[in-house]
């Protein structure tokens, strides 16, 4: 049985974030993040299996960033995705 997990990522100035990761094939638009202002955090919440899931943050329809506060792990392209383990 999975677990409900939550990602939130700081990225002051952006206009938009999504969260993309081989748990949604990489989709842009799958997950959306929303923006809390009184936290200054951008956030989703998702259901996930056991099992590693290497993910990243879309920035602005343009730019991948990594989450700073995950371990990371080399991909294809020769850069780091960031991951996470789920019990």
């Amino acid at each position: 049985m999975g677990r409900v997990v939550s990602f939130s990522f700081r990225c002051p100035g952006a206009g938009s974030v999504s969260l993309a990761g081989d748990f949604n094939n990489w989709s842009v638009s799958a997950h959306p993040m929303v923006y809390d202002s009184l936290l200054d955090v951008w956030t989703v919440t998702l259901p996930l299996e056991p099992g590693r899931y290497e993910y990243k943050f879309f920035v602005d329809g343009r730019v991948w960033w990594n989450d700073p506060l995950a371990p990371k792990a080399p991909n294809v392209w020769g850069s780091e995705n960031s991951y996470l383990d789920v019990e």
